[in-house]
């Protein structure tokens, strides 16, 4: 597949042609020697939980890091709902250099936006933004910045330094003891349901926000069909609006709940078919922005108990780019811009996301369409099983994926 000698590397056989890459840049590509691997620009994931410090259990910034290689990814993005929280320039910084330690991705931490999640004191978002880490998203992912003050100040905040709050889109008083989609499944389940209106009714007050303040906001895990029409409705008005959908709810839906297993227990939860549909039709039009994996490890004790009491969170780093061929289908120059350069657009991630071009920093995964595996989750990367893919068979798999020229994944396998 490839050779390296005196820093020169050559990727052959792909969609592209054979790529040589010269001290970490892109120096040639040969389309004459064009092959049936898909290379893309490295994978960029704008959404990942790396759980360290406090949860190494679930996960490390080392683990975490390997299951992103091994998916394609040479840029994550990790989640501030560490412990402690990723509140202050002290924890961020310690993310970045065990991300710089693991050497596999290009690991971003992302801020608190409000001191221990807690949604009543804005965190140290400057001293963030000026560590070494550069944060430029901040996030409460779990919770929700559910104070209309307390988020227009934030934004208003971001905005000096064209910062990006990331919401999760959740009003809490309208979720209370929720376990799943609301609807006919829920009801026939006994399960509390989750309105789509607690997802929809956060998003379209701070889309008003964002537009008035100007400042850029991003929606986390988008899941309902109404939610897509005031992302489209913000985006015509010029607001400064962007928006993501993981990889699970773009295939599955409520129905899997059925068997009352954990680990189809998410949030936000899995919702309808026609919810899915429409997740799909906003990504095509480009009303959502990129795929971001929600990667969400929890221990055994945490997600294989009883429903009410599990975890929500799915794993989803090694799995992402196939599913989401199978549902959206073979469309890499969409698939690019989707899974690499509209996430590292949105959290300013320079070097990430490149179009593969002469001149550019060689961050390549090379994906095999041709091999069919089935998830075995004891075989992941990650500390944790809880794939709500088990046993699922894939079409396509990554073959290599490089980091500025240096192999992270050979033979579909990690080489650290």
């Amino acid at each position: 597949m490839s050779e390296e000698r005196a820093h020169i590397l050559k990727i052959e056989g792909t969609t592209v042609g054979e790529i040589t890459v010269e001290d970490g840049v892109i120096v040639a590509i040969d389309p004459a020697k064009k092959g049936d691997r898909i290379a893309l620009p490295g994978l960029v994931d704008l959404h990942t939980h790396l759980r360290e410090p406090g949860r190494e259990d679930a996960e490390t910034v080392e683990s975490g890091s390997r299951a992103a290689a091994l998916g394609g990814y040479t840029a994550v993005c990790a989640m501030a709902n560490t412990s402690p929280v990723a509140d202050t320039a002290g924890v961020v910084e310690q993310v970045w250099r065990l991300g710089r330690e693991a050497g596999l991705v290009d690991v971003q931490p992302i801020g608190a936006v409000t001191v221990g999640l807690g949604g009543e004191q804005l965190a140290e978002l400057g001293a963030m933004a000026d560590s070494a880490a550069r944060v430029r998203v901040f996030s409460d992912d779990g919770h929700c910045v559910a104070d209309p003050r307390l988020m227009r100040r934030a934004l208003e905040y971001v905005k000096a330094f064209d910062g990006v709050i990331a919401q999760h889109a959740e009003e809490p008083r309208l979720t209370t003891g929720a376990q799943m989609n609301e609807g006919e499944v829920a009801a026939r389940l006994g399960l509390t349901g989750w309105p789509a209106v607690a997802e929809e009714a956060i998003i379209a007050r701070d889309v008003l926000l964002a537009g008035h303040v100007g400042a850029r906001l991003h929606i986390c895990h988008v899941s309902t069909a109404g939610s897509v029409e005031l992302i489209r409705w913000a985006k015509s008005k010029g607001w400064r609006v962007t928006a993501e959908v993981t990889p699970h709810h773009l295939l599955l839906t409520e129905e899997r709940a059925t068997q009352y297993d954990p680990v189809f227990k998410v949030n936000p939860p899995l919702r309808t078919e026609a919810d899915v549909l429409a997740l799909r039709a906003g990504l095509l039009d480009g009303t959502i922005d990129c795929v971001a994996t929600d990667h969400a490890p929890h221990s055994v004790e945490d997600k294989e108990c009883e429903w009410a009491y599990a975890r929500p969170g799915m794993l989803g780093l090694e799995t992402a780019l196939a599913i989401v061929v199978q549902t959206m289908g073979p469309r890499w120059d969409r698939i690019a811009e989707w899974m690499s350069a509209a996430p590292a657009r949105i959290a300013g991630l320079s070097g990430q996301g490149a179009a593969l071009a002469v001149g550019v920093p060689a961050n390549i995964a090379v994906f095999d369409p041709g091999v069919r595996w089935s998830v075995d989750p004891t075989a992941l990367a990650s500390r944790s099983r809880n794939t709500p893919y088990a046993g699922m068979e894939l079409r396509g798999r990554i073959e290599a994926t490089y980091l500025r020229g240096e192999p992270t994944v050979l033979n579909g396998k990690a080489t650290r």
